[in-house]
């Protein structure tokens, strides 16, 4: 049995080694036929010849395999793409955008600026903003909105917003703020978030009825809630959810809040650590009306629209498989006015210096609809 599964392992390098000899050909035929679409002025996507093609060899394939050879040949097409573009050299306008800035920005971070956060004194932006600079500017405003037009505005050069938590995931409003401002990701954060039921000293555990915060810290401790058999408010966010106990005089109410909030607002720790998982961690980003590439930058994100039809969404992934980028994050919101239509968040890895950069931009340009490049940056921890 073992010979003869070394037998086909045998015929199946065979059939690998001719699949490599066509695919080299079939590749320099793709740069021939990129030097006469540039001579010709001809766009290096054709979507016709293309859908027929995939029609062609589904068809060939037989019912079986039809599926696998359309993700085959989808792959391969990619590919070709990506190897004409480089062919024809032509320039990416927004990679041009993302080089002039990287060039024209500062080599170090800075260590103050004027920086707007959500809340107030002891929100976890505070402490992510805190932890990314050395001595800024904090000015607080109500709602997320609320930091996008400052920063906007010019009111604020930073701003600092959640984006993700591992536990209860995105930040669903801020993903719809974001195509709504013009602005740019200079930086992103990670930190552990830690809940603490905080309350009036002198409250005991069993007191508490009531528990206030902002809806993703109930999430995050949904689990403990549930326990407790206490009541879950919402409140604006999670540092308003403690002051609010330190002003409301009461004894059956507590907040889910952070050990700053505690020191803060004179409140107890009736317990600690209270989400439901220990890795707990949200994802921060900085933003700023300009855009800023430090160096060393390594995460790119782009929105971008699609074609309403079969195939738009794996065509881009495609792009991204043939290029060797990975992706690291991708969301989805529904467009505003267009029913089951939807906008494309994508967090991709890759250098800031790497040749495939430009290549996925050309590629992205030329196939989407529309294509919104929020920045290039790095992530740290906090």
């Amino acid at each position: 049995m073992e010979g003869e599964l070394e037998q086909i392992r045998a015929e199946l390098d065979r059939i690998d080694k001719e699949l490599v000899e066509l695919f080299r050909a079939r590749m320099e035929l793709s740069g021939r036929a990129a030097e006469y679409k540039r001579d010709h002025n001809l766009p290096v996507l054709a979507a016709g010849r293309e859908r027929e093609l995939l029609s062609r060899v589904s068809g060939q394939a037989g019912d079986e395999l039809a599926g696998y050879a359309q993700m085959l040949y989808q792959t391969l097409l990619a590919v070709s793409r990506a190897h004409q573009h480089a062919k024809i050299e032509a320039g990416s306008s927004m990679y041009d955008i993302l080089r002039r800035t990287l060039e024209d920005t500062a080599p170090l971070f800075p260590p103050r600026a004027v920086t707007a956060c959500q809340g107030i004194e002891g929100a976890y932006s505070q402490i992510v903003c805190d932890k990314l600079f050395k001595a800024p500017d904090i000015r607080f405003y109500p709602t997320f909105a609320g930091v996008f037009q400052a920063v906007e505005r010019g009111e604020c050069r930073y701003g600092i917003l959640p984006i993700e938590n591992s536990t209860a995931g995105s930040v669903k409003g801020v993903y719809d703020l974001m195509d709504q401002y013009n602005f740019s990701i200079v930086r992103s954060a990670r930190m552990k978030i830690s809940h603490n039921l905080l309350s009036l000293p002198g409250t005991t555990l069993e007191d508490v009825k009531e528990v206030l915060s902002h809806e993703q810290a109930i999430s995050q401790c949904a689990g403990y809630l549930a326990r407790r058999g206490v009541k879950a408010t919402v409140a604006a966010n999670t540092a308003l959810a403690a002051r609010m106990v330190r002003e409301s005089g009461r004894h059956d109410l507590a907040a889910l809040s952070s050990r700053l909030c505690a020191e803060h607002y004179g409140l107890s720790i009736l317990a600690e650590n209270v989400q439901d998982q220990d890795s707990n961690y949200t994802r921060f980003i900085c933003i700023s009306k300009q855009p800023e590439i430090y160096p060393g930058a390594d995460r790119t994100s782009l929105m971008l629209t699609l074609p309403h039809r079969p195939g738009s969404l794996y065509n881009v992934m495609s792009i991204f498989a043939a290029l060797g980028i990975n992706l690291i994050k991708l969301e989805s919101r529904p467009l505003p006015g267009r029913e089951f239509e939807f906008m494309f968040y994508f967090d991709l890895e890759e250098s800031v210096y790497a040749p495939e950069l430009e290549r996925m931009f050309l590629e992205l340009e030329a196939g989407t609809e529309r294509l919104r490049w929020l920045g290039t940056y790095s992530e740290v921890m906090c």
